[in-house]
């Protein structure tokens, strides 16, 4: 088990649509059953986090995201899929293992408030001590939700995996650590300008996937998610440094309404 936060996956799985002509209706039926209950949030053993999602496009049918302090009840539903009458149909497409934490470049109190200093506040005035008590309030309950975190209720989201560079004269690991706080500090402050429109996780890969990161995005509007993802490249963090894969993009759903959508039952 890990010392802190919940490993998480995110899966994606298309339907193999010969196969599924090939299915008796009793097999649809109790398949899409088994599916729904495999699916289920508030299944007896669930993960903690179960999402299921739309997926625009044609990379994937339909995707999850689970969260769990066990990776085993994670897997369980990958494994409740694909031995369920829907099993031959459901096909993998996509896959990213990764786990929560509270990144090195979130900065503690003692750093905020020297980042107001460098930001021009005097130290010990009254507006770099309400800053300073204001950070420190919210901290915990960030922190809590980097680690253990709740879902929005919005309805569009985005999943990507990312790198940072290793080449020569751009090799992210060979900046020194102030040179990554400060480009990650201004990452930061493009991201929270979209603070209401958008909310973002960052999970890790590093030592599980191909790609040391995973990102997610929740939007109130699908637009959103162009919007962040445009004007946070301009940052030197992202347009030097980084690295992306596939992206992923997707609407959230019930198991019930993602099978209606995709004429599954």
């Amino acid at each position: 088990m890990l010392e802190e936060g919940w490993h998480c996956n995110h899966l994606y799985y298309r339907f193999d649509r010969a196969e599924l002509k090939r299915l008796t209706t009793a097999e649809m039926t109790e398949g899409c059953r088994q599916l729904v209950a495999a699916l289920d949030p508030a299944a007896d053993g669930a993960p903690v986090r179960v999402q299921t999602s739309i997926v625009a496009g044609a990379k994937a049918d339909f995707g999850l995201m689970l969260m769990d302090g066990d990776p085993l009840r994670i897997d369980a539903v990958h494994q409740a899929l694909a031995a369920s009458a829907l099993g031959p149909v459901i096909v993998p497409a996509y896959s990213f293992v990764s786990v929560t934490e509270i990144s090195e470049y979130v900065p503690s109190v003692e750093q905020y408030g020297q980042r107001l200093v460098e930001e021009g506040e005097s130290e010990g005035s009254p507006a770099y001590t309400a800053k300073l008590r204001a950070y420190e309030s919210r901290l915990e309950a960030m922190n809590r939700q980097r680690l253990t975190p709740e879902f929005p209720a919005w309805p569009a989201t985005c999943f990507y995996p990312m790198n940072k560079k290793r080449k020569v004269g751009e090799n992210w690991f060979l900046l020194s650590s102030a040179d990554r706080h400060k480009l990650m500090s201004e990452h930061a402050r493009s991201g929270m300008k979209f603070a209401g429109k958008v909310s973002q996780l960052i999970t890790v890969g590093v030592g599980y996937e191909d790609w040391e990161w995973g990102v997610t995005l929740w939007a109130r509007n699908p637009q959103f998610l162009k919007d962040i993802v445009y004007q946070m490249r301009f940052d030197e963090a992202s347009a030097r440094y980084a690295e992306f894969g596939p992206f992923y993009t997707s609407y959230v759903s019930t198991a019930e309404a993602m099978l209606k959508h995709c004429r599954v039952g």
